[in-house]
């Protein structure tokens, strides 16, 4: 058995998620054509830009198209990255945390947003945005949107607002965990699926026997998988530090 957040099970899922018959979409895909039965990767790329890419190249060589979010901060935005996860075949958008940035700066924040956008969008095409949860601030970057329209920006989409999550199954390693909601501070939706997983090898399982819903939206940090059980190991003792720290002092504020 392969340990959890390799690259090694990551195929692996990909795989059984293949054999049981689910599309793969983009989320414009998504949005726009959708399938019945559809999986959506969402990749939230925050740190480790060339994990998101060994992330694509697995699903090129599949057949399997994703979406990218980046973020405008040096250890998400690598120009080389973005260009290379388009050319695949990739969705790119764009990782928004403006309220954070901009200390809730509401004109600073879409002055941000706007630029980083333009920016984004000079490397490759975007058309739709995903915010960071940005867990150790007290801006929600979502509240950007409480007064302002981000089709006004040529945007047609952000999943927090513009996917059914009682229609949709909503999976996220957040906390590197499948089950992670004491420890997610904002990654959470209104969902009416009352079933969880506590390992990549559970999802695989349901996967195989056909117990999966028909809609399925996974979002991935790929800085958490990786191969390299160096890596792997910083990535666990480190994750299981935040979770302590988002749980005590940032969920319970919630």
């Amino acid at each position: 058995m392969a340990k959890d957040f390799t690259c090694e099970i990551y195929r692996s899922l990909l795989s059984a998620l293949q054999k049981a018959d689910y599309s793969f979409q983009t989320f414009e895909e998504f949005l726009t054509k959708p399938v019945r039965r559809s999986v959506v990767l969402r990749h939230d790329v925050d740190a480790r830009a060339f994990n998101s890419l060994n992330f694509a190249q697995i699903q090129a060589d599949m057949g399997i198209r994703g979406v990218y979010y980046f973020r405008a901060v040096p250890q998400s935005w690598n120009v080389d990255v973005i260009k290379e996860i388009a050319s695949l075949g990739h969705e790119i958008g764009y990782h928004y945390e403006c309220l954070t940035t901009c200390q809730g700066n509401m004109k600073s924040a879409l002055t941000d947003f706007d630029k980083n956008l333009t920016a984004l969008r000079q490397l490759a095409p975007v058309s739709t945005i995903c915010m960071h949860g940005s867990p150790m601030s007290q801006y929600d970057s979502k509240d950007l949107w409480n007064d302002h329209n981000y089709q006004d920006y040529d945007i047609i989409g952000e999943p927090y607002f513009d996917v059914d999550f009682k229609q949709v199954f909503y999976l996220t390693d957040t906390g590197r965990s499948w089950d992670g909601g004491n420890y997610s501070v904002r990654d959470k939706v209104d969902s009416s699926f009352t079933v969880s997983f506590k390992s990549t090898d559970q999802i695989i399982a349901a996967a195989e026997d056909q117990a999966l819903p028909d809609q399925i939206m996974f979002t991935f940090h790929p800085q958490r998988w990786t191969d390299d059980m160096a890596s792997w190991t910083q990535e666990l003792i480190l994750q299981n530090i935040k979770n302590v720290v988002k749980k005590y002092f940032f969920v319970r504020k919630a």
